[in-house]
């Protein structure tokens, strides 16, 4: 369904920094920086983090979150750990299972250096 995702940055090495580290712990290579975005690239998507083109200050979204498969309980919390080290803010509840009505979720939420909502999520057997 998605051919990637691109949030915002008003700081492009502190965000290729941050997200070199977080995206470490999941398995993904270091980005490559392409003018104004760094690329984080996958079998599975593409990551992206961007100066504005428009010149304009990054802003987050109220409401958006980007979630990131974790393979488990533990690579989640190593993503969370690696992501509080490198600039990132621990947010809603510490990390852990949820139920919802898809089944057991392990979850870990950041906030990274520029606000925007990202998420480390493993799917628990039923």
């Amino acid at each position: 369904m998605f051919s990637h995702i691109m949030v915002g940055t008003n700081d492009l090495d502190r965000a290729k920094s941050f997200y070199d580290s977080v995206l470490g712990t999941l398995g993904v290579p270091p980005g490559r920086v392409d003018r104004h975005r760094v690329f984080y690239m996958t079998s599975s998507g593409v990551f992206a983090v961007s100066l504005p083109i428009d010149g304009q200050p990054a802003t987050h979204a109220n409401g958006g979150t980007v979630g990131f498969a974790a393979a488990s309980p533990a690579q989640a919390d190593a993503w969370h750990a690696a992501g509080v080290a490198s600039g990132g803010t621990a947010i809603e509840e510490p990390p852990g299972v949820r139920e919802g009505p898809t089944g057991k979720l392990y979850l870990a939420y950041l906030r990274d250096p520029d606000g925007n909502k990202i998420c480390a999520l493993h799917r628990l057997p039923a």
